[in-house]
């Protein structure tokens, strides 16, 4: 099974952890996140991996010579040129996606999501995408119909809203940054190089099937913050991980 990790954000909400380095190699629970990334992927059977690098990365390439990649096939897509956004990273690897559906993880993100029977359940409802969402507070929400299916996105600072299908209830989910997604995604992405994967699914939802998956009980936790890294000592040792040396 294939997946791709995002590594390639310039961190600036973690700040002054990564002016001297890349988000991905900021610690939590005693371990950098690329690593935890990872072996999550690992364990759940995930061994074809794209890590895509931007921000100081070449110490992710270090990084990852120095540890034998973790056990799993790792393939770098470079962005040290310019960043590309969810969207605009995706397209560039898309070449390594285009036989089976894929998972996608934000190396920020921690959590317990069984991701393998978010994969299997992927396959089987065979929809364009699976999205991973909970109720939480959030600046931004995707919008969802009766039966999960994405309807449209609401910025609830500014209350703008975006929908892409017009439906009797939304329902307001935050987004958590893991999803799956049928090679068919590439057919809906624009010419252009930098774009978000929000827009894409906006735009493939008017007539595409893209669903929530909800994980309101699983540990979840971003840790974009540095106020997170400490919630991250106690969230760490409940994951699975892949065995390493």
């Amino acid at each position: 099974m294939k997946a791709m990790l995002f590594a390639a954000g310039l961190g600036t909400r973690l700040r002054p952890l990564t002016n001297d380095r890349p988000k991905a190699l900021v610690e939590a629970g005693g371990k950098p996140l690329l690593e935890i990334a990872i072996r999550r992927l690992m364990y759940f059977g995930f061994r074809d991996i794209v890590v895509n690098i931007h921000h100081f990365g070449q110490q992710v390439l270090d990084f990852l010579e120095a540890n034998e990649n973790f056990g799993a096939n790792v393939f770098v897509s470079d962005e040290r040129d310019m960043l590309l956004d969810t969207g605009g990273g995706l397209k560039k690897a898309a070449a390594f996606f285009r036989d089976a559906p894929f998972l996608v993880h934000n190396t920020d993100i921690l959590s317990n999501i069984d991701l393998g029977r978010f994969y299997e359940g992927h396959l089987h409802a065979a929809p364009l995408a699976t999205l991973s969402a909970r109720q939480r507070q959030s600046s931004r929400y995707l919008l969802f119909d009766d039966e999960g299916r994405l309807a449209g996105w609401r910025n609830a600072r500014t209350g703008e809203e975006r929908i892409c299908r017009k439906v009797a209830h939304y329902h307001p989910l935050a987004f958590s940054g893991i999803y799956v997604l049928s090679p068919a995604i590439f057919e809906y992405m624009p010419t252009q190089a930098v774009f978000s994967i929000i827009d894409v699914f906006l735009e493939a939802g008017r007539t595409e099937k893209i669903v929530a998956c909800r994980h309101d009980d699983a540990l979840w936790l971003d840790v974009g913050r540095p106020a997170a890294l400490e919630q991250a000592q106690e969230v760490v040792p409940k994951i699975e991980l892949a065995r390493h040396r």
